[in-house]
């Protein structure tokens, strides 16, 4: 087991099952997501890092493997199956080409996206969501406000409304997709690290 991924409150099981786990060092295929103490380094890639089973009934999304450690890790409760969940970690950055990839390796599957409590974290809520679905949209910030266009469709929000809720809802989008926000921090890894400084 690593001693940093321990000391975070990370435990074995979940350690075990995110493999790598000891060196801290995952692969997204031609680059590296790297943790330790004092640094997290996450790659802007247009490739993913996977775990988990193809036919996992539940399937996982945040931009880092670290992040899908620490959801895990606090919401161990709802998901008494390892088994039967699979994760992705898209990097820094969300590209098309990602979601059609999730889209065409897992159909049908519950999804909850894991990003961030800032409006960075909920504007790529709705991009993931729309490109999954292979909804086309653009999102547009102007004057405190963010724009949503579908087809012709335009809705607009303020940044304390915007959300992926709202998103399905004012352009009625089903079957809805889940979101995991932190109570306490911006990310569900901030908040381990929080935990275990106290």
């Amino acid at each position: 087991m690593n001693h940093l991924l321990t000391g975070l409150g990370i435990p074995s099981e979940i350690q075990t099952f995110f493999d790598g786990a000891a060196n801290l060092s995952f692969s997204y295929g031609d680059q590296f997501e790297r943790y330790g103490s004092g640094f997290h380094i996450v790659p802007s890639t247009q490739n993913l890092w996977v775990a988990g089973l193809p036919n996992a009934t539940h399937l996982i999304i945040t931009y880092s493997v670290m992040e899908a450690m620490a959801f895990i890790t606090l919401n161990r409760h709802r998901f008494p199956r390892l088994e039967a969940l699979a994760f992705v970690a898209i990097g820094n950055r969300l590209h098309v080409e990602q979601g059609d990839w999730i889209r065409q390796n897992f159909p049908v599957r519950t999804v909850t996206l894991v990003f961030g409590k800032d409006l960075v974290g909920h504007i790529t809520d709705i991009k993931l969501a729309a490109a999954i679905k292979n909804i086309p949209i653009r999102i547009r910030y102007k004057d405190n406000e963010i724009h949503v266009y579908r087809d012709q469709q335009l809705r607009v929000f303020n940044q304390e409304q915007i959300s992926l809720h709202a998103f399905q809802d004012a352009f009625g989008i089903r079957p809805r997709f889940r979101t995991g926000k932190p109570a306490r921090s911006l990310t569900f890894l901030d908040q381990l690290k929080h935990d275990a400084e106290r």
